[in-house]
């Protein structure tokens, strides 16, 4: 499959294609995300959009440590891993977490590396519909208070390095909204660290 897992360019903050010398994209710019840097290993395509959903939805939680390696792969990821204090899996709700029997992306930060691994930090306050059928605006309407830094562990976020990683990013407004709690919480710096980016 490597030939569909080639490195492209892609926006250092949102990791949507560039065209080859740019290192930001042109919405990056103009309203910066609270994200510092966004990775991606591939696009949401063939082959990877029906793997992903093997993963996430068909009980195929061992698919894991093909897309940790293929994340270790992506430029820049090795690098994120190794600054990082704590990689911050995407938290499920409850409800969720209680259908799917497995959070991939807790699966996925435990690959990577699991002595970096925290699950205590960030919180999921309230369940969402599933974002995939939902609009941009509905989305960022939708997870308005999803996401809180664990109130006893404040201190920890505090000034701390973090990756937050999560399987798939469409829009970015879940990563991004988790990102700015995180950082009124007083993270200093957030990489967002996706399998697979729509485009």
């Amino acid at each position: 499959m490597a030939e569909f897992a080639q490195p492209q360019p892609r926006c250092h903050t949102c990791a949507l294609p560039l065209p080859a010398g740019l290192s930001q994209c042109g919405a990056c710019l103009k309203a910066p995300p609270p994200l510092d840097m966004c990775l991606a290993a591939v696009p949401y395509a063939f082959p990877w959009a029906h793997l992903m959903a093997d993963f996430k939805f068909h009980d195929q939680p061992a698919l894991v440590r093909f897309f940790a390696h293929l994340l270790k792969a992506t430029p820049w990821v090795e690098p994120a891993l190794e600054g990082a204090d704590y990689l911050l899996p995407m938290p499920l709700s409850r409800q969720r977490l209680q259908v799917r029997g497995y959070n991939q992306a807790q699966l996925l930060a435990r690959q990577l590396n699991a002595a970096k691994t925290r699950t205590d930090l960030l919180l999921r306050m309230v369940d969402t519909p599933a974002q995939h059928g939902l609009k941009r605006a509905q989305r960022l309407t939708a997870l308005n208070e999803a996401f809180a830094v664990e109130p006893l562990k404040v201190s920890v976020v505090k000034n701390a390095r973090l990756v937050l990683v999560d399987d798939v990013m469409t829009t970015g407004a879940s990563l991004n909204t988790a990102a700015r709690v995180l950082k009124a919480a007083g993270a200093a710096h957030i990489t967002g660290l996706v399998i697979a980016r729509t485009e």
